[in-house]
């Protein structure tokens, strides 16, 4: 059976099972459309969490980023799993004891405030959609190398799917989909890691891989070395900066670590699955089964990551050329080839592939087009052309040292070609990224019908609907968000991690101080959280704009901060304004600060002071 015919197999059962989950699941009620009925259970919840809240940023591009960047990808890490950490013992319990549908439920009612509501959807909105642009571009790379079609086609395929279980089953079919999809995309993860693992390092855990030993069947030269003193001493014979030592600022790194951190546990739509369990002590328990099915996979994200940039290197640099239209690269090499992922220009004509440092491609990516034209060079099997070729340019001329582009994204869907892993293998990684992107798509789209039909809707403009109307208002907002939500992953503002980044700052500069001073200082009016919430909003969507759409130049970022490190910022100023606001204004009503009391007392203590 062919790697074709097996992809068709695996994605094709798995999103019958998903579809299936979904028609048996289907909600007939607001309860079961926005919270599964409250009655999920800790063990099923913790692991729809999990699915939901790592996307095809983990899946995908988090290895990615570990291939390329070494240290400097140690932010996203220590990011989004320690924002998790915050999530799970700060926040989630208390806000699971508030006991509402969504997170504008919760700022609404805490800051006894319409405008602190409908400020808190608008902050929902641009969240959500930025962070599904990230799963959508994630869904068009897989489907566009293994089923063989556009990256713009996958994404409109992605979005069919999606319709199907968001759409019908609502967050009841959501949260058992995504219990199907972790096992799958955890399976398809952890299998080719130990593959790729064994195979370097004889080892058979990827958690020991970075610091196991070289066999001498993959390198000789590399033999009985560690694989990070190996990659460190490629990398910088390439001309890359070392492996283990980073080049971003420490003062950015800090700030992207604390934007991932921050964003993770304001994120919408993993705060509402703690919303879908029956109880305060059921919210505990499904945070600490989900931090064990998330810690599985990041836990393996460095071997695979390291091992894969080591295979690449490996594989590619010093092939030789045949010819002025073909080189002779592996087959893993040319199928990918076909998706405009990768590529290889001969710049300087020596028929000799040259992988290192720089940009093979002025602009970034190769541009496809089907005009050869006098200003292109043919690159290997597909029509890409190097934008800063010009008429009367001799590349024999220009001593360029790279001649390879990589799209990062591509690194955990190649490692098992590139290692040359069973074909099963390869097909199973397929359906485990898109299981990856579409459990995440399907819990933000949820949050985004659920911000307009619930929130903006029912509790502001039209209170006077029924349930069933409110339903169908839920299901109209969930097939608009995926029309919109599928354009933006045809023009996501980046790759799939870096995309994703962006929401998580979007959602530290603008939930996390609302909902940590909601829940632990009783001062905090609305005034304060409204003002709070626009200037951290305001302040890091022009900041992103300005940097990821307006072409804004590196020496104008503030004290070096990247736009996914500004959203740490941007809560600083949201916590500030918060506060002085609150204390030149009057104090809240009493009874709002009795339901503060009342959400951080246990339960057990709460009933002896009654007594």
């Amino acid at each position: 059976m062919g790697l074709d015919l097996l992809t068709y197999l695996f994605v094709g059962l798995s999103f019958a099972l998903y579809i299936g989950i979904a028609i048996w699941s289907r909600a007939g009620s607001t309860q079961e459309f926005y919270i599964a009925g409250g009655g999920v259970h800790p063990a099923a919840n913790g692991m729809a969490t999990a699915a939901d809240w790592m996307s095809a940023a983990s899946f995908i591009s988090l290895a990615g980023i570990v291939s390329f960047a070494g240290y400097d990808a140690s932010g996203y890490l220590m990011g989004w799993t320690g924002g998790y950490v915050i999530l799970a013992m700060l926040l989630a319990p208390y806000l699971r004891k508030f006991g509402k549908f969504t997170v504008p439920d919760f700022i609404g009612d805490r800051y006894y405030s319409n405008t602190a509501r409908t400020i808190a959807v608008i902050c929902v909105i641009f969240i959500s959609f930025t962070y599904i642009a990230g799963q959508m571009r994630g869904t068009g790379i897989v489907f566009s190398r293994f089923l063989h079609v556009s990256i713009d086609w996958g994404v409109l395929i992605g979005m069919v799917i999606v319709f199907f279980y968001a759409v019908l089953g609502g967050m009841k079919g959501i949260t058992y989909t995504q219990v199907a999809q972790y096992c799958i995309l955890i399976f398809a993860y952890t299998v080719p890691a130990v593959f790729l693992v064994m195979q370097v390092t004889g080892h058979i855990l990827p958690q020991t891989g970075l610091g196991a030993t070289v066999q001498e069947s993959v390198n000789p030269i590399w033999a009985g070395k560690p694989v990070l003193v190996v990659l460190d001493e490629v990398v910088q014979e390439l001309g890359f900066h070392e492996y283990t030592a980073g080049s971003r600022s420490t003062l950015d790194t800090f700030f992207i670590t604390a934007a991932l951190m921050a964003g993770t546990a304001g994120l919408p739509h993993v705060i509402v699955r703690f919303f879908t369990v029956p109880s305060v002590r059921d919210a505990r328990a499904s945070a600490a089964w989900a931090l064990m099915f998330i810690a599985v996979l990041y836990l393996t994200v460095p071997a695979v990551g390291a091992i894969g940039q080591l295979n690449l290197i490996n594989t590619i640099n010093g092939q030789e050329g045949e010819g002025t239209d073909y080189t002779a690269m592996p087959q893993w090499f040319k199928n990918w080839e076909q998706s405009g992922l990768i590529a290889w220009n001969d710049r300087n004509g020596d028929n000799k592939v040259q992988y290192a440092s720089g940009e093979a491609f002025v602009g970034g990516k190769p541009e496809l087009t089907d005009d050869y034209g006098d200003l292109g060079q043919r690159l290997t099997l597909n029509p890409i052309i190097d934008s800063a070729v010009a008429p009367g340019f001799d590349p024999s001329q220009q001593p360029y040292a790279n001649e390879v582009f990589v799209d990062r994204d591509i690194m955990v869907l190649a490692n098992p070609e590139i290692a040359q892993l069973p074909e099963w293998v390869v097909a199973l990684v397929a359906a485990g990224a898109i299981a990856a992107a579409l459990s995440t798509a399907a819990g933000l789209l949820l949050v985004i019908s659920t911000a307009i039909s619930h929130d903006l809707l029912k509790k502001t403009l039209l209170p006077e609907i029924n349930e069933r109307q409110e339903l169908v208002a839920a299901r109209m907002a969930s097939v608009a968000a995926i029309f919109i939500s599928g354009y933006f992953g045809l023009n996501p503002p980046d790759y799939v991690a870096a995309t994703v980044a962006l929401a998580f700052g979007l959602a530290a500069a603008s939930f996390f101080p609302v909902i940590v001073m909601g829940i632990f200082f009783k001062r905090i009016n609305k005034q304060g959280a409204i003002a709070g919430m626009l200037v951290g909003l305001i302040s890091t969507l022009a900041y992103i704009i300005y940097f990821k759409f307006l072409g804004g130049a590196t020496e104008d970022l503030i004290l070096g901060i990247s736009p996914e490190g500004f959203g740490a910022l941007g809560m600083m100023m949201n916590f500030v304004v918060a506060f002085l606001v609150s204390y030149s204004t009057p104090e809240p009503p009493e009874e709002i600060q009795a339901m503060v009391d009342h959400i951080r007392i246990p339960r057990g203590a709460e009933a002896a002071q009654e007594h």
